[in-house]
């Protein structure tokens, strides 16, 4: 069997050895680290020093941090240095040493160990450009999100006379678009269509039928502006649209508005949709529900049921998507839900659209990542009656 003498595991070891005295000089050095440096051992040992070997970032380090640490510790492992090979190049190198006392506890020299650190130093390159290109590529795909997000998103809200009206969009995660929409637009016959709805999914696929949807309803109600006749139309085309293996649906509030001298007329339908709250002046608030409406373009032939409502002065609607009423609170991550959401409004009523919005933007803020899905808020309001001083 054979055996490698001592020496020739010390001299071909994979790895660079090393001794140095006290003041730093090289007294032994094995093939392995001459070869790394292409220096001969006549022109090391004994004329050398340990530190003549570094680059000058690594000489001063080594002056100021490795060897006080060596002499109060007798040992420091895994330092990442460069040396300097005899054509002028760098060598990076893990260095770890080590100080050999006597029996009577006086340090003697310094033994030192040199792992070749070229291929560790390459991996790391690459990880870090693969990180870089990581991070460049989730700027892109947000960038994208967002951009195609806002497409989505009237850029304005129609101004209506006598009202005060606002809306917010919360993105639960910036990689991806959500399917929640809302738009407040003129109708003939001085009167305002507005809606706000869900579609199932997130994504492109999503993104697709969001604007399917929106440009719909649009539509719709310009041919017909009765809520259920809109919500029909809108089930008619995405049921047919969307059939097969890949079926989409949404949920929406659809309404119009008929301000007047003394408040606003609103009238409404719902296919599967939270239902809208009502924020009164007088400090009460409660839901409007429209039962009975279904999912649109779930079913060929969805039913759906609309309700009417004023708005007088001081009185705000406000409409918004699951994102809210899902949102996870506690300790146990619960569904915040709809009757944690009216106690919130009625602590609202009475506030102005732009404020209710405001609140809901800071309810939000505070549930932080725990809201799972995208939020959208439309809050519809009558200005409240001034009171002449």
């Amino acid at each position: 069997m054979l055996e490698d003498s001592a020496e020739d595991l010390y001299e071909h070891a994979p790895c660079g050895y090393l001794s140095t005295l006290l003041d730093g000089r090289i007294a032994k050095i094995n093939a392995t680290l001459l070869g790394w440096l292409g220096y001969s051992r006549e022109t090391l040992v004994g004329h050398r020093r340990f530190s003549d070997l570094l680059t000058v970032g690594g000489r001063l380090y080594h002056e100021t941090h490795f060897a006080p640490l060596l002499r109060m510790q007798g040992e420091v492992s895994g330092v990442a240095l460069e040396l300097r090979t005899a054509d002028g190049g760098r060598l990076p190198v893990l260095v770890t040493s080590t100080v050999k006392t006597g029996t009577d506890g006086q340090p003697l020299l310094i033994r030192t160990t040199v792992f070749d650190a070229r291929d560790r130093r390459a991996y790391e390159r690459e990880l870090l450009r693969a990180r870089q290109e990581a991070d460049r590529e989730r700027d892109r795909v947000q960038h994208l999100a967002t951009t195609l997000q806002r497409t989505l998103l009237p850029p304005t809200l129609a101004e209506v006379p006598g009202m005060q009206v606002a809306a917010h969009y919360h993105h639960a995660s910036p990689d991806q678009v959500g399917g929640d929409f809302y738009d407040l637009f003129p109708l003939a016959g001085d009167r305002w269509g507005f809606f706000v709805g869900d579609v199932c999914g997130k994504g492109a696929a999503a993104a697709a039928v969001t604007s399917l949807t929106r440009y719909t309803l649009r539509a719709a109600a310009v041919y017909d502006s009765d809520p259920v006749a809109v919500l029909r139309n809108l089930n008619t085309v995405l049921h047919q649209e969307f059939q097969g293996d890949d079926p989409r649906f949404c949920t929406v509030i659809f309404g119009t508005l008929t301000p007047g001298a003394d408040g606003c007329g609103v009238h409404l339908a719902s296919g599967g949709h939270p239902p809208a709250l009502l924020l009164r002046a007088d400090g009460t608030a409660d839901y409007r529900h429209t039962p009975g409406g279904q999912l649109v373009g779930a079913l060929p032939q969805a039913r759906f049921v609309a309700a009417t409502l004023r708005l007088g002065p001081g009185d705000t609607l406000l409409v918004y998507t699951d994102g809210l009423t899902e949102a996870r609170t506690g300790t146990g991550r619960e569904r915040y839900g709809e009757d944690a959401l009216l106690s919130f409004a009625t602590g609202l009523a009475a506030s102005t659209a732009p404020e209710v919005v405001t609140s809901v933007r800071g309810l939000l803020a505070e549930f932080g990542d725990r809201v799972d899905d995208d939020v959208a808020v439309l809050a519809l309001g009558v200005a409240p009656v001034r009171l002449e001083g």
